[in-house]
């Protein structure tokens, strides 16, 4: 039986990354296979091309070729580590997917819709996320989060945008979420953390009823 694939999508600093990481635990401790992935990147092919998205360099280039630059790393991620992973039975987590380029490259990027659904019918296909949940924070706080993670680090391309930028990203996944209720999840991620988890979680149990498995063994 195939298995199940949830993105977490967000602003910068709403805690994606932390309540990927808790979400996986909590499946893993019902003896559930949970592969933990990211994008960009996630599968060798696609790390290197994280490194270009990343660092800028590609920044001058426009966003239509930024959104193909992420194309390109999400097919071999896609290849290499998502779709295997699923046939496999395993529920993979991933931090960032397809929401990300329609809203940082779509949305905001102002690239044509018709060429990133065009991408993603080339690159994912299939393979779609089953449920998605968007942390949403106040642009102020995800910033202020993301600097202090960073510590003395150099902001990243997409950390670097204005705070202008990073509210209108938010308005953008509010908007996306309110398209696809089926799928996405918005979640307040300025609550604690344990609050948070607690949310993610009861919405992955209406949702997608993982319970723990059981192992079948021969008979004598």
């Amino acid at each position: 039986m195939r298995g199940r694939f949830i993105t977490f999508e967000g602003g910068e600093g709403s805690g994606k990354s932390t309540h990927a990481r808790l979400l996986a635990d909590r499946l893993t401790a019902l003896g559930i296979e949970v592969v933990r992935t990211r994008e960009p990147g996630g599968s060798p092919g696609a790390e290197i091309i994280r490194h270009i998205l990343l660092s800028g360099i590609a920044k001058p280039l426009g966003a239509e070729t930024e959104a193909i630059l992420f194309a390109a790393a999400r097919d071999d991620h896609v290849r290499a580590t998502i779709r295997p992973a699923l046939v496999d039975g395993k529920w993979v987590i991933c931090d960032r997917f397809i929401d990300s380029t329609r809203v940082y490259q779509g949305a905001l990027g102002k690239v044509d819709a018709k060429l990133i659904r065009s991408l993603e019918r080339v690159t994912v296909g299939a393979a779609m996320p089953d449920l998605t949940f968007i942390l949403d924070v106040p642009a102020t706080v995800g910033l202020a989060r993301a600097k202090r993670r960073r510590g003395k680090g150099t902001a990243d391309r997409f950390e670097g945008e204005s705070v202008e930028f990073h509210e209108a990203l938010r308005t953008a996944y509010r908007a996306l979420a309110d398209k696809e209720p089926k799928r996405c999840v918005v979640i307040d991620g300025r609550a604690p953390r344990d609050v948070v988890a607690q949310r993610i979680w009861a919405a992955v149990e209406q949702r997608l009823h993982p319970g723990p498995r059981v192992t079948e063994t021969a008979a004598p």
